[in-house]
C-alpha cells in the first residue's frame, strides 16, 4: 500500500455520526454514507434508484416538509449509505431545499459526496459542483444523460474534466444502467481513500477581498482547530449569510472540528 493511499484513509470515514443521527440519519452497520445532490432535472433519482434498487425507503428531514430518500448498496463487501439530496441549483441557502443540502455536506460530512450533472447542459450545472468543491475535497461527478449528449451530438473530453475539477468524473446513461458499476468504482476509491481528490478551487477577487479572507480563516482556524471548511465559512461570513453567522456564534460549526478539539463559539460583526 502506497503511503499516499494510508495517509489518505488515515481520514477514512469522514463522516460526522453525531450530526448524521441529529439529520435523521440512521449510520447503525454501515460503513459510509454518500450524499447525492445535483440540478432538478438532472436524472438524479433515476442514478439513485439504479445504485439502490429496492433497497430503499423514505421520510421527512427533521423540523421540514422536504421530503428525504435514502438507500444502500453493497460494494467491495463494504455497506454504502446514500441520501438523495434535494434537487438545487446552489447551497447559497436561499430556501429550505438549498439550506438542507448544505447542512447535510457540511454538516453530516458524507464519505462521498456524488454530483449527478446533465451532459447536455454541463455549463449551468457548473454553478453548483463548484460549490460544493468549496465545502468538501471528497467528490465524484456522475455525468448523466450522456446518451442525450451523443443524440446531440455534444462531446465532453471527461478525463480533461476530472483533470481540471480535481475530482473523477464519470459519464452514464443511468436510465440504461450504463457507466454505473465505474459510477460504483469511483466512489468506493474515494471512500476508502484509494483516490486522493484535489479539488478545484476558485482564486479569484480583489487584493483587498483575498486580504480579507485570509485574516478571517485563520481567525476561524485558530477558534475551531482542525475545521476543513474555514475558508468557506470565511467567505460565507464575508457574504453575510445569517445560518452561517450563527453557527459561528453558537460553536455550532465546531461538530466539523477534528476529534478531541475543544473550541468556543467565536464572536463575529457582520
Amino acid at each position: 500500500m502506497s503511503a499516499q493511499h494510508t495517509s489518505a484513509c488515515e481520514t477514512c470515514p469522514a463522516h460526522n455520526v453525531t450530526n448524521l443521527q441529529k439529520l435523521g440519519v440512521n449510520m447503525q452497520s454501515w460503513d459510509y454514507v454518500i450524499a447525492l445532490a445535483g440540478n432538478p432535472n438532472t436524472g438524479k433519482s433515476t442514478v439513485f434508484n439504479a445504485l439502490t434498487g429496492l433497497r430503499q425507503h423514505t421520510g421527512n428531514w427533521p423540523g421540514k416538509t422536504v421530503t428525504r430518500a435514502e438507500g444502500g448498496f453493497v460494494y467491495s463487501d463494504k455497506r454504502y449509505k446514500i441520501v438523495d439530496l434535494p434537487g438545487t441549483y446552489s447551497l447559497l441557502s436561499t430556501s429550505t431545499d438549498e439550506e438542507v443540502a448544505r447542512n447535510f455536506i457540511l454538516f453530516g460530512r458524507p464519505d462521498v459526496t456524488v454530483v449527478v450533472a446533465d451532459a447536455t447542459r454541463l455549463e449551468r450545472n457548473l454553478n453548483l459542483i463548484l460549490q460544493i468543491l468549496e465545502i468538501t475535497e471528497r467528490a465524484v461527478i456522475c455525468l448523466n444523460l450522456m446518451d442525450e449528449a451523443k443524440r446531440h451530438k455534444i462531446e465532453i473530453n471527461d478525463r480533461l474534466l476530472a483533470k481540471d475539477l480535481g475530482i473523477p468524473v464519470v459519464p452514464t446513461a443511468a436510465r440504461r444502467n450504463e457507466g454505473i458499476s465505474e459510477l460504483l468504482k469511483a466512489i468506493g476509491d474515494v471512500a476508502d481513500g484509494a483516490y486522493e481528490c484535489k479539488p478545484h478551487r476558485i482564486k479569484s477577487g480583489s487584493k483587498q477581498l483575498k486580504q480579507a479572507l485570509d485574516d478571517l480563516t485563520k481567525q476561524i482556524e485558530q477558534s475551531f482547530p482542525g475545521l476543513t471548511n474555514a475558508r468557506w465559512v470565511a467567505l460565507r461570513l464575508l457574504e453575510g449569510d445569517p445560518r452561517i453567522i450563527e453557527a459561528v456564534k453558537t460553536g455550532e460549526i465546531a461538530t466539523l472540528s477534528a476529534p478531541g478539539a475543544e473550541p468556543e463559539p467565536m464572536a463575529v460583526t457582520v
